[in-house]
């Protein structure tokens, strides 16, 4: 199961918010690239990047720093937040990112997605309020079941889907075995569980279910309840 180390990126900053509020934003760091070095020296593959301005504008509104972490790292890395369109996914593979996380616009257009998944690595991010998608960086909740978006995937091409229960993110609550499970056994894709990781068993619950293919770790590394170096060393025996 690979661990995915999270920067969510606000005005050129390094946040955490809770429950996806932006006024709720705690800064980490003024120097991302800088974290995404740690990142990589205590042994992590993948690092999970969200653009939380383009995610509210619908467009880039991080490129500086994503460049930094690009050009200070050698991790895989995964970029969500205000992609709505194939001139986005070109600019950010052109400038090295492996891979693009669509959110909002796998439920507007998932026509779309299925599309761009046959040129582009494509992650689909499904996010939920109370079972239900939640869209545009959260903002608003639709009438479509999670579980039911997650379905439309399951044989399209999509590499993984990340799923976050809202309500538990950035809370250090624990995170939604159960959730993530039901978007696992919806889609049949290899499913990566995001919101509310709080500690090392967290992750331990996620591995042992077998069913779960990566965990996304933000607030419980800021906030020092995990030590990510221990976690790497062990998850890679």
């Amino acid at each position: 199961m690979d661990i995915l180390p999270a920067i969510d990126l606000k005005d050129g900053l390094a946040v955490r918010l809770s429950k996806g509020l932006m006024n709720s934003a705690k800064i980490y760091s003024n120097e991302p690239w800088n974290l995404a070095k740690r990142f990589e020296e205590m042994g992590s593959r993948w690092l999970h990047l969200v653009d939380l301005n383009g995610a509210f504008a619908g467009e880039p509104k991080n490129l500086e720093q994503i460049e930094k972490i690009r050009k200070n790292c050698n991790l895989l890395l995964e970029l969500g937040g205000g992609i709505r369109d194939e001139e986005t996914i070109r600019r950010y593979i052109d400038l090295g990112i492996d891979r693009v996380i669509l959110g909002s616009i796998a439920l507007k257009n998932p026509d779309f997605v299925k599309k761009m998944c046959q040129k582009y690595r494509v992650v689909v991010g499904i996010d939920a309020i109370d079972g239900f998608v939640a869209v545009e960086g959260w903002a608003e909740k639709s009438t479509i079941k999670a579980t039911e978006l997650a379905k439309e995937f399951a044989n399209a091409g999509v590499e993984a889907i990340i799923c976050t229960d809202v309500a538990k993110d950035g809370m250090l609550s624990g995170v939604n075995v159960e959730f993530t499970l039901d978007i696992a056994r919806a889609s049949k894709v290899d499913t990566i569980a995001s919101g509310g990781v709080k500690d090392a068993e967290d992750i331990i619950k996620l591995e042992e279910t077998r069913e779960v293919s990566g965990v996304i770790v933000g607030k419980a590394f800021y906030e020092g309840n995990i030590d990510l170096e221990k976690v790497f060393k062990v998850t890679s025996k």
